[in-house]
């Protein structure tokens, strides 16, 4: 049954013009797009900002002990204070301090450098010629482009866990929103941000990966995404909106930090991922039906 559908398979591409043994599957893996990617300048230097961040902070804390003591940090000096307090906390401090716009930059940069890059140095209609079928060519890169992306996110997140861990001691989760919570629980709710956080970013990287396949310019692509984002930002802290605020894709972005709470708050965070998971699906989608349909000259 199966040899059947292969040969019949074969037989309507020949019909239609393609090249005996033509597997439109077998082109463009996403293991040699992976390969490709990282072997890519951007990516080496993405990937390795995002191990070398939290290493700079450590450094940052340890040439401002003992300094300042009389000028009163006010809220951030408390931040610090809570990030010194065990590698659980350092973790939740590098991660508050590049959701708002580090990950952000991030993620705009893998999707939507992806196919724009290609249409700028030419090499796009020569994949398109090997022949990549359209969909397949969008559906790997973007594949690729994701997983990259939550590379760089469980890098951050990681290298700050271990660097943490290692200079501050293994300790009870601190937080401003929640009482204590112990190292295991600490580690599962900080799991849940970091999870949370990945399906926020999904609109970043629905809408780069859309600006992706509609300029040839990858600068273009990755800045639109990062000012949309920051705009959608800006409009949210503009209460005579309204009700119109909660239609923006960043008005759950901080929605986070319910899962530190005491008891936990998810209410926020499931509306926050229905949000970012209808931005992007809607992003992607349009981003496909334009691509199948552009008359790619580059």
């Amino acid at each position: 049954m199966a040899s059947t559908r292969v040969s019949s398979a074969a037989s309507a591409l020949e019909r239609a013009g393609a090249a005996p043994g033509y597997r439109p599957r077998a082109t463009l893996s996403i293991g040699s797009e992976w390969r490709r990617q990282a072997s890519r300048r951007r990516t080496q230097l993405a990937l390795g900002f995002m191990v070398l961040l939290p290493v700079i902070i450590l450094i940052a804390f340890q040439f401002d002990r003992g300094g300042d003591d009389g000028d009163g940090g006010g809220q951030f000096s408390s931040l610090i204070d809570l990030a010194t307090a065990g590698g659980l906390n350092f973790m939740l401090f590098s991660i508050f301090v590049s959701a708002s716009f580090l990950l952000v930059v991030v993620v705009a940069l893998f999707c939507g450098d992806t196919v724009a890059s290609e249409a700028s140095w030419g090499s796009l209609r020569y994949l398109l010629a090997v022949p990549v079928p359209r969909a397949r060519l969008l559906a790997v890169k973007l594949v690729v482009a994701l997983a990259y992306s939550g590379l760089a996110l469980l890098l951050l997140a990681g290298t700050a866990l271990l660097a943490g861990t290692l200079r501050y001691g293994w300790h009870p989760l601190q937080s401003t929103v929640a009482a204590q919570l112990d190292p295991g629980t600490g580690l599962l709710r900080l799991l849940g941000v970091l999870g949370y956080l990945a399906v926020v970013l999904l609109v970043v990287a629905g809408l780069a990966f859309l600006l992706s396949v509609t300029t040839d310019a990858a600068l273009g692509a990755v800045g639109g995404a990062v000012l949309l984002w920051i705009l959608s930002s800006i409009l949210d802290q503009i209460t005579a909106l309204g009700v119109l605020r909660d239609f923006l894709p960043t008005h759950y972005s901080s929605a986070w930090l319910g899962l530190l709470s005491t008891p936990i708050q998810t209410d926020d965070v499931v509306k926050g991922c229905i949000s970012a998971i209808s931005y992007a699906t809607f992003f992607w989608a349009l981003a496909f039906w334009r691509f199948t349909r552009k008359d790619v000259t580059s």
